[in-house]
């Protein structure tokens, strides 16, 4: 059987699951691919009519000896250095806590409790922080009176806006992100467990030996990802909390490119900082992947 046929058989038996998979390929193609032939449009200065003119680094140039680029860069590693410190770990620990719920219609309860979030957009996430934090009419300020404190204007001031946007993403995405790791958990062999258990082991003993050692694999994995992904600091989020008082303590590499380049029509130099952007990631991507093969032998590939 030939190549093309086999091709063809394969189409024809499992035609249902290539139509399942087609959008998700195609949103790939065109938002993630396509545009990687445009990225010399760093390197090029822009033309509507016309054919663009090479200027080399030029842009990197004006990218690097910009204060504002400098602050943007600066906010989000501070942004995305607080992710990774204070919102990685909490799915981990809520997919151990969540393990020990021995009651199933209590965990089914607390499930869908904290996978909620997940669904809502930041637009609404967005408004219900700040009707919440509001110092005059929020119930975060609310309670802080009735304990003799004064209110605090949190979405408005520069010490508290970063926390805002931490607290925010453990509460839409800790969650849902707790899923991988329960379904890790699932897969180790039960006997494991009783092992553990005869040979004296509590429920704590239990989980720093069997429980956390197999799910080292999940953990390594996604944190080469998250590396990966250090920079994207959360445009959706930092765009919908963002505000005048606060715009230069949360503005971030991807609204200083929609900045720049959609309300201003700076393209080239926005493409310049989105490639910048890219090429660090991936250099952290492939960075966190060899850390993590000579700490733990489990890498992304």
């Amino acid at each position: 059987m030939s190549r093309i046929d086999r091709i063809t058989r394969s189409l024809r038996v499992w035609w249902p699951y290539y139509l399942m998979l087609a959008p998700g390929v195609i949103y790939f193609l065109v938002f993630h691919y396509f545009p990687i032939y445009k990225a010399k449009l760093a390197f090029e200065d822009f033309r509507i009519i016309g054919p663009n003119i090479w200027v080399g680094m030029k842009h990197y140039y004006v990218l690097f000896t910009s204060t504002a680029f400098k602050q943007v860069l600066l906010n989000t590693l501070i942004i995305s250095g607080m992710k990774m410190l204070f919102v990685f770990p909490v799915p981990i620990f809520l997919a151990l806590l969540i393990n020990e719920v021995r009651g199933d219609g209590l965990r089914k309860v607390v499930q869908s409790a904290i996978y909620l979030p997940h669904f809502l957009s930041w637009v609404v996430i967005a408004g219900i922080f700040i009707a919440a934090l509001s110092p005059s009419t929020g119930v975060v300020n609310d309670i802080r009176g009735v304990v003799g404190l004064a209110p605090r204007p949190f979405m408005t001031e520069a010490g508290s806006i970063r926390w805002v946007l931490v607290f925010s993403e453990i509460w839409r995405s800790a969650g849902w992100d707790s899923l991988l790791y329960f379904a890790a958990i699932m897969a180790i062999d039960p006997q494991l467990y009783d092992a553990a258990e005869m040979d004296g082991a509590n429920r704590w003993q239990k989980i720093r030996h069997v429980t956390l050692p197999g799910i080292v694999p999940t953990i390594a994995t996604l944190f080469i990802l998250n590396v990966g992904l250090f920079l994207n600091a959360g445009f959706d989020q930092v765009f919908n909390l963002t505000n005048d008082a606060i715009r230069d303590r949360i503005d971030i590499l991807d609204t200083y490119v929609y900045r720049i380049g959609l309300q201003t029509g700076q393209f080239s130099l926005a493409t310049a900082a989105g490639l910048f952007k890219g090429i660090i990631g991936l250099v952290m991507i492939v960075a966190a992947h060899n850390f993590s093969k000579k700490l733990t032998g489990k890498g992304v590939w």
